[in-house]
């Protein structure tokens, strides 16, 4: 079964009594022991980072508009920290979780009491570690349910089912990360995708253990899927049968009816699949989608099995799903660019119409020259990079928020570019090699509180261009136009969408072209933005918002706490 008996039952009973759901569902505290278990997959059995020995680990479940506390103790050997990924944190970005940026880490033998203070955040949402890449097996769901005497605005489900996505590897992700800084080059590709934290079918030793949904002929099922995944983004489909999108990050969206998904690195999804098909095995998949030529991938695929229940006769083998090619950008393009707000008369939506500040970054694949007595493993013999606006970003060795909060100097810069430094035609084919070089920095960009932004993400075409799944701490943003190629300021805010636009908090960049999003900065403090493509944060392709206090005592950033990790 999908679920443990005792959670299958409370998520039943919540979907049958839903005034009743916080007796199931909802609590105010939670103690997350970060630790090392033994988990055998492949054929093969290693010690992994988990909370609570459970992987994926355990799903935190609140009503929109909540504040829980969550405990985390590391009882591991490394530092660890804990992001709450597209929980807003007002005001609050303390404990917000990315190591270096709003805290240092977690030391072991430590603990830190961390909030979660949602707003209006209703559906999926996850939690991850946020430090090096220990979020490779540490992280689990978060559900925001509507608040009491609410619903959701589509016919309520039979069932809610987890589905999520990650990524397995046979050696140790410590070496794994050690080899890839080691190297510069591109890191070792996973071996196994996962649903549920299993692998499936089609992989060695893992036949048993495959993941089952058992469902009733005629009823609708919620799937709320995360893609946990380190570096890949994915599709995803269930054989025989169609699903409809109702919620991406958070946010309801209009019904999208397709035969696939496409959910880059660090999106939720909310989706309603209604078993009427003929009573059987189906499996649901998901594979990677990767459009770089050179840039190794894992080329599996992962499945879970969908078996109705009943007595009927059925083929021993399930027929997989229909999934587009690997490097299918029209595919991805078109999926992203159909996803719509629900913008409804109870679910409206507040699109920025006069922009006060218009930024405009490019977000690359770089490199460095290889140094002396450095392996370089690199294009061309050199060193991977990352970068936006040209700056690939240096993490320091205290957190930015304290030093921001603090008044100490020498920690960041202000000089984050409003617009890239060299203009060239971004997406060409052949680029010179002298552009694939990056400066070196800590810049943050200031924002006044309440301004209007416009941020316009560019790809380019530089080392390899990619697809870049780019997620902002502390909002949501509307991603109010996408296109493929370099981005025309003159004509294509005239094909903006203002009225209906997703409301995310990872956009994905398509491959050689560009997103532009907008928000209003109305939640002060220190808010982290970057590839959500593990390997490509790590080179880094990142930067950092500071947005300023505002005049009003209920506009300022909150203290930080008492027990705030040192540095």
């Amino acid at each position: 079964m999908l679920l443990s008996k005792k959670n299958f039952l409370c998520y039943i009973l919540a979907f049958l009594l839903f005034d009743g759901l916080l007796h199931c569902h909802a609590r105010h505290y939670y103690r997350f022991i970060v630790k090392e278990a033994p988990y055998t997959r492949l054929c093969s059995t290693k010690n992994i980072l988990t909370v609570n020995g459970e992987f994926p680990g355990p799903t935190i479940r609140l009503y929109a508009g909540e504040t829980i506390t969550v405990n985390v103790y590391n009882k591991a050997k490394d530092n660890i920290t804990i992001h709450w990924h597209g929980v807003k944190m007002p005001r609050y970005p303390w404990t917000d979780g990315p190591e270096y940026i709003t805290q240092c880490p977690i030391q072991p033998g430590s603990k830190f009491t961390q909030k979660l203070i949602l707003t209006t955040e209703e559906g999926t949402l996850w939690w991850h570690a946020h430090s090096e890449w220990s979020r490779a097996t540490v992280y689990g769901a978060i559900i925001a349910y509507p608040k009491p005497g609410t619903s959701y605005p589509y016919p309520k489900p039979h069932a809610e089912v987890p589905i999520i996505l990650g990524e397995w590897w046979k050696q140790d992700i410590t070496a794994v990360y050690e080899g890839f800084l080691a190297t510069g080059g591109d890191p070792n590709i996973s071996d196994a995708f996962t649903i549920n934290g299993q692998p499936g079918d089609l992989y060695p030793c893992s036949k048993p253990d495959t993941i089952r949904l058992y469902v009733d002929h005629g009823k609708t099922y919620l799937l709320r899927m995360v893609n946990a995944a380190l570096n890949d983004i994915l599709f995803f489909g269930i054989s025989g049968h169609q699903i409809t999108v109702v919620g991406a990050d958070g946010s309801y969206t209009k019904p999208l009816t397709r035969d696939f998904v496409v959910i880059g690195s660090g999106n939720t999804l909310d989706v309603l699949f209604h078993a009427n098909q003929k009573p059987g095995k189906y499996y649901m998949a998901a594979r990677a989608y990767s459009t770089a030529p050179l840039v190794p991938f894992d080329n599996t695929t992962t499945t879970a099995i969908v078996q109705y229940n009943g007595n009927y006769s059925s083929s021993s083998s399930p027929s997989l799903p229909y999934l587009p090619n690997y490097n299918d950008t029209n595919a991805s393009f078109n999926f992203s660019a159909s996803v719509r707000s629900l913008a409804s008369e109870e679910y409206p939506i507040s699109v920025p119409l006069h922009v006060t500040t218009q930024i405009i970054s490019t977000v690359s694949v770089n490199t460095f020259p290889c140094g002396f007595n450095e392996t370089c493993l690199g294009t061309n013999g050199t060193r991977f990079s990352a970068s936006m606006n040209n700056i690939s970003f240096l993490l320091p060795s205290i957190d930015i928020l304290q030093a921001y909060y603090g008044h100490l100097k020498g920690v960041f810069g202000g000089s984050f570019p409003k617009f890239p430094p060299f203009i060239f035609n971004f997406t060409a084919q052949y680029l010179p090699m002298i552009l694939e070089i990056p400066k070196v920095g800590t810049e943050v960009y200031f924002l006044d509180y309440n301004s209007t932004v416009e941020f316009v993400l560019q790809g380019t075409n530089l080392v390899s261009g990619i697809d870049h799944p780019m997620h902002l701490h502390g909002y949501s943003f509307y991603v109010v136009g996408l296109g493929l190629g370099n981005f025309d300021p003159k004509k294509d805010p005239l094909q903006y969408n203002l009225i209906d636009p997703p409301f995310l908090n990872t956009v994905t960049v398509p491959k050689n072209g560009w997103a532009a999003i907008r928000f209003q900065a109305n939640n002060p403090g220190v808010w982290f933005m970057h590839c959500h493509l593990e390997r490509h944060l790590t080179w880094g392709m990142e930067m950092v918002f500071i947005v300023k206090d505002g005049h009003r005592p209920e506009d300022r950033l909150l203290p930080p706490p008492p027990d705030m990790p040192p540095c």
